[in-house]
Parts: C-alpha cells; sequence; structure tokens
C-alpha cells in the first residue's frame, strides 16, 4: 500500500482549517485516513501549526511520501531535517 502525508480540509466556506493525515494514496482527499499527525491553521496573522514529530518521522521512516505543501510545513518545523539526518 503506497501512502502519503496530505492535508485533509475542513472548516467551513472561505476559513479553512487542515488536519495533516496519513493515508492511503488512492483514497479522496477527505477520505478515510490511517493517522493524524497534527493541524495546520493558514488563517491568523502567523499561520499556526502543530505536528506530532515523532510520528511524522517514523512514517517518513516507514516510506510515506508527503505532498508538496506538507513537505513545505514539514522543513519548517524541521523535521525534514531530522529524517534526512537520520537517514545519513
Amino acid at each position: 500500500m503506497a501512502t502519503k502525508i496530505r492535508l485533509m480540509r475542513l472548516g467551513r466556506k472561505k476559513r479553512p482549517f487542515y488536519r495533516i493525515v496519513v493515508c492511503d494514496s488512492r483514497e479522496r482527499r477527505n477520505g478515510n485516513f490511517i493517522e493524524v499527525l497534527g493541524f495546520y491553521n493558514p488563517m491568523p496573522e502567523v499561520a499556526e501549526i502543530r505536528i506530532d514529530e515523532d510520528k511524522a518521522l517514523s512514517w517518513l521512516q516507514k516510506g510515506a511520501q508527503p505532498t508538496d505543501t506538507v513537505k513545505n510545513i514539514l522543513s519548517k518545523n524541521g523535521v525534514m531535517k531530522k529524517y534526512h539526518e537520520s537517514r545519513g
């Protein structure tokens, strides 16, 4: 099973709020997911991001592929750096 780390949209119209989830790559955007890793709220002045780094690292090591947006979010929080250091 190919897994992806992607955003799941929540919130009302014009007020998005996202969960960062691990899911099967064949699932819909807001379909079934395996695990919730954190959330991302882009609406405040400074975007609010909260991620469980241990869970994210374990999924990356298992081979889950982050989408481009999630990869940028993980990079800002330093998770991608830790992942690359653990591989080397």
